[in-house]
């Protein structure tokens, strides 16, 4: 018997067409491998995208990372308190008022350290109501982090509030924020602390509304 061979300058540019190709698997794309050599590119799943993996290798499917903030936040306390609190460590909730709307998992919290769902940099945003009566009046809110699970915690940022000369109820407030890099979600943790307070400051608190607490954004990936 004969055997024909085909020899690659006789066939003509253009002359393979689909129905004489090998079949293959649907959604595969043609690519080449390190050596030259022809290579499929395995199928991808429905939204995923065809991205390069550098020189040397045939690209891939990928799903793209998601875009925009992935998590945000908001815990208020709901009963007021007289003095210092290092932290303020009971009577935290989860706002629920009206159109409140959390984005992704959410922090947590016990005894008022607050645990973050994924590493990532974060931004919180704190703040304090308070009232009190008499000639002079201060209090100093601080954010605190740690790096090694509440063995250590750094001042990461404070405001102070001071009045002087007042008679009677006088209602102030203040806020204060920061933005940290929790690279480990074990060990790294935030809390609220009201400190260095004159006596008979009141902080102030409200299951309805958010007088005392923070707001927590994740605002990109880990540095």
């Amino acid at each position: 018997m004969a055997i024909t061979r085909i020899i690659t300058p006789a066939v003509n540019d253009d002359a393979v067409t689909l129905a004489k190709m090998a079949s293959g698997t649907d959604g595969n794309i043609i690519s080449y491998d390190a050596s030259g050599n022809p290579v499929a590119v395995a199928t991808g799943n429905d939204g995923q995208v065809l991205t390069s993996a550098g020189a040397g290798a045939p690209p891939v499917f990928e799903t793209l990372p998601v875009g925009g903030i992935t998590e945000a936040d908001w815990w208020r306390i709901t009963t007021e308190f007289t003095g210092s609190a290092v932290p303020i460590g009971s009577n935290w909730e989860r706002c629920d008022t009206a159109n409140f709307g959390k984005i992704g998992t959410g922090v947590s919290q016990s005894s008022g350290i607050f645990s973050f769902p994924s590493t990532g940099v974060w931004q919180m945003l704190a703040q304090q109501g308070m009232y009190f009566n008499g000639s002079i009046r201060y209090a100093r809110l601080d954010l605190e982090t740690t790096v090694d699970n509440a063995s250590n915690w750094v001042t990461s940022g404070s405001r102070y509030s001071f009045i002087n000369n007042v008679s009677g109820n006088t209602y102030s407030g203040m806020n204060c924020n920061i933005i940290f890099n929790c690279s480990n979600i074990s060990t790294h943790k935030f809390r609220m602390s009201i400190t260095k307070e004159s006596s008979g400051v009141t902080t102030t608190a409200n299951s309805g509304s958010t007088q005392t607490g923070c707001m927590f954004i994740r605002l990109g990936d880990s540095v």
